[in-house]
């Protein structure tokens, strides 16, 4: 259940995109709160295109650069449900305990 997880499939979750375009989805949506690394992000889609959860290939961009294009799977669907699930009851917990801080 790591958040770094959920962020990519969230970002997944609108469209294919490759690593840059994740990391830029992340930022954006999230309105500059949340910041993706690349030495977290690229080892994370690796685990999770082994693990079934991701699929990807080649693509070039517009701008003519060779890019790995990665996309949700039906497992990878599976995996986002169950994890929007933990990490909502989490942050339920968090306002919670927060509320008597």
């Amino acid at each position: 259940m790591a958040p770094l997880e959920l962020l990519i499939l969230e970002s997944l979750d609108s469209g294919p995109n490759h690593g840059f375009g994740i990391t830029l989805h992340v930022q954006e949506a999230s309105g500059g709160l949340l910041a993706v690394e690349e030495g977290s992000l690229y080892p994370a889609l690796h685990r999770l295109e082994k693990e079934g959860v991701l699929a990807a290939e080649w693509s070039t961009t517009p701008a003519g650069r060779r890019a790995r294009v990665y996309r949700l799977t039906p497992e990878g669907r599976k995996r986002l449900a169950k994890t929007r699930k933990q990490w909502a009851n989490v942050a339920k917990g968090m306002a919670r305990l927060l509320r008597f801080a």
